[in-house]
């Protein structure tokens, strides 16, 4: 079981997005990007009940490409 954690949540890192929802961000490379919200989508203003069809959240993506630039995430050597 701890190696499904590990692969599944092994070097995630938290990442609050400017809408004040956090996430566990994890880059396995500069083109992949995984996410685990930690709270409901659904209090995000851009992926909610009233969200348009595209199901992304740019503010969310402007948050962790600073994070990569400050070093608080890091991209996996591949």
């Amino acid at each position: 079981m701890s190696e499904l954690r590990e692969f599944l949540s092994g070097g995630m890192v938290p990442v609050t997005c400017d809408c004040g929802n956090r996430v566990l961000v994890k880059k396995n490379s500069p083109q992949h990007t995984s996410v685990q919200w930690l709270a409901d989508t659904s209090v995000c203003p851009e992926l909610g009940p009233r969200a348009p069809l595209v199901r992304t959240c740019l503010r969310l993506r402007d948050g962790i490409e600073k994070a990569v630039r400050d070093g608080t995430v890091e991209v996996a050597d591949g």
